[in-house]
Parts: structure tokens; sequence; C-alpha cells
């Protein structure tokens, strides 16, 4: 039987569902492409508690989790998070996580869904390997998250606290509506954003959860807010430019072909998969990642050949139309020597050619959308 979410009867009663990650989770409300250009124009909010969330905390948060990651734990302050990643020994990645640190000595680790037993025996062996407090609140805890340009407009009528000082990728625990909550500026769409963790909502008794994400729908009612499900959510992380675990990366692929090399701080102290990640990096990568833009009318889906000329060079991992731009886009894996911006190329759709164009992510045009914007 699948699993579910605290907020499965809202998604029951509005939403079609689908199983994804052995969850019964919504793919969309309205539509995938009303829900698409909600969060690029206005706003959109997600149920994402199908994903992993941790605790780390004293007496050696900091030593256990700058030894699993790559990024750099020291450089956070309380109120900070970033992006990291767990690799194995062999330097393959494991996961992509979201590293907050809420106090000096604890932390929160968010990770992907498809992953949460993996991650969570993973990490609860290292941490009792180095003495560390891991616990795992995934089902103590809901996630939700809304995504857009009024989406501080959204959350800011429920919170005596000012959120324009909270900087992209901080956090800060306040109360929404009432409920204790950490309120992230983070975000998987390439908008700006926030991730919520109700903090006390369970499974079984959901009703925090329920009474934040309800006073969330009419707080943005007026700037037009839209419940998003994953099919919305996955054209938005690929316009973005940002990768799925399982379909872009994966244990069999390194940070620096993943074009994920900035979250690898190798000047820091040891830490698991350091070693061939610093091999990785000296021999520089044979095959990168690349945006793809289709310059002919067509959609692209993952596992479509990419081809130079009349050579197959690589495959799509993910590919799809985006609504934002009107036209087919996808990213994947080819030679290093074509993987500069401006190069061009085809992907194969049923025999037929699609004529592409190498681009660097995110697709639509910064100035317009996206966090960046000019507002």
């Amino acid at each position: 039987m699948p699993l579910r979410t605290q907020l499965h009867d809202y998604h029951m009663d509005h939403g079609k569902m689908i199983e994804f990650a052995g969850f019964e989770m919504p793919t969309w409300y309205r539509g995938i492409v009303p829900e698409t250009l909600a969060v690029r124009n206005q706003v959109g909010i997600f149920d994402v508690s199908h994903m992993g969330r941790a605790i780390a905390q004293w007496p050696k948060s900091e030593t256990f989790l700058n030894y699993v990651t790559t990024n750099d734990v020291s450089s956070l302050k309380p109120g900070q998070a970033h992006y990291s990643l767990l690799c194995n020994e062999n330097g393959g990645i494991k996961d992509d996580i979201v590293l907050l640190r809420v106090e000096h000595d604890r932390f929160v680790v968010v990770f992907n869904a498809g992953n949460r037993k993996k991650d969570v025996d993973w990490l609860t062996t290292q941490a009792l390997r180095i003495g560390a407090d891991f616990r795992n609140i995934s089902d103590e805890s809901a996630l939700i998250s809304v995504q857009g340009p009024k989406a501080r407009a959204t959350i800011q009528k429920l919170t005596k606290a000012d959120l324009s000082l909270v900087p992209r990728f901080g956090c800060i625990q306040t109360e929404l509506d009432g409920i204790n909550c950490l309120v992230s500026r983070t975000g998987y769409t390439g908008e700006d954003g926030y991730e919520i963790l109700v903090w006390d909502s369970s499974i079984t008794n959901p009703q925090t959860a329920e009474k934040v994400w309800n006073a969330l729908l009419v707080s943005g009612r007026e700037y037009g807010i839209e419940p998003c499900g994953l099919g919305s959510r996955d054209v938005l992380r690929l316009e973005a430019g940002m990768c799925l675990y399982g379909t872009d990366i994966d244990e069999t692929t390194n940070p620096y072909e993943a074009r994920l090399g900035f979250t690898v701080k190798l000047t820091k102290p040891d830490f698991i998969g350091r070693k061939a990640l610093e091999s990785f990096k000296a021999e520089g990568a044979r095959r990168l990642r690349v945006g793809l833009k289709a310059t002919t009318r067509g959609i692209p889906r993952a596992g479509c050949e990419i081809v130079k000329d009349t050579s197959a060079v690589g495959k799509l991992t993910s590919g799809t139309h985006s609504p934002t731009l009107d036209l087919g886009i996808g990213m994947g894996y080819i030679p290093a020597e074509y993987a500069t911006e401006g190069q061009a190329l085809g992907i194969m759709i049923r025999g037929k050619r699609l004529d592409a164009t190498v681009v660097k992510p995110p697709f639509y045009p910064t100035d317009k959308y996206g966090w960046q914007r000019k507002t």
C-alpha cells in the first residue's frame, strides 16, 4: 500500500493521484501548464512532505555532517543553509540534499523521497560511528513549499517575522498562523520561494500541517495561488536546470561531470569520497551535463538520443515541453568537446531529428523569470 503524507486528504479531494517514490501523491490539480505558469508568474503551493527530513544535533553534529557531505558545513552560520551532496567512497552521488543550520549545534537535513530509507540507514550508521545524534523526523513533521514572485507576500500575512530579512538560502524559526515552523528561503523551481517545515505534525495527527496549508491557500488567494502537483514541479525544476536524483544524477555520476563541483570543498578536512573526487577534478570531466533548447518543434523526452551530425553522442536524462518558453527543452550527458554553449546538436524523437542548441541553464531569461528577475 502506498505511503501517505500529512496532507493526503486534501490531495484526494482535489488532485489527480499517482504513486511516486512509494507515496500516493498528486500529479496535478487544475493542470500541469496552469500550475507551472502560476509559479512563474504569481505563486504556487506544493506538498513536499514525501521528502526525507532529519535532525543532526549536539555533541558532534558539525563534525559528522562535514564528514558525510561534500560542502563545507563549518562555513554555515545559524540561520543559513546550503545545497550539498552525499557521495560514496568512489565519488558517486548517493543523493543531493539541502542542509540547514538552525542553531549552532542543530541542523536539519532534507533529502529525496526515493532515497529516504537508503539515506537514513547510511547516515545513522555514520552518526553512530562518529558519536553524533542523528534522528529521522520525516513522519513527525510536514514540509510545504511556496514558490513564485508572490510567495513572500503570501506567507508574510501569517507571521510577525519580517521575511524580507531572510536572505536566499537563509532560514528562520517562526510561527505561521500560530503554528511553530522553520521557514527557509529555498526551493526546487528556480523562483524565489520558501519551504516550510511544520515541526509537530505526524501522519496520524496532521492537524497542524492542514492548518498551515489551508491558511496559505486563503492568504494567497488574492495573488492567484494554485495548489501544484508533481507534474508542474518536474517541469519547473527542469526549466531551472536542476537535477532529479535517479534520472540526472545517481551513484554512477560524479559531481564534476554533473556540473555540481561547486558543492565540493576539497580544502576542508577529510570526508567520504574525497580521494576519488580529487582524482576526478585533476583528470577533468570526459562527459558533461548540458542543457539543450530545441530550435524546431517537438517534445524531447528522457532516453532520446543526442546526435552530432548523424552520430549518437549521448542521451537525454530529462526532457519536456516548457510552458514558460513554449518550446522543447532537455538535459543530458555528452562528451566534453561538444558541451560548449551554442553548439548545434540534434535530438532523435521516434526516428525524426529535432534541432537543438546547447545552453547554460536556467532555460528562461533570468531578467524576466526566476529569483534573479528584475522587478
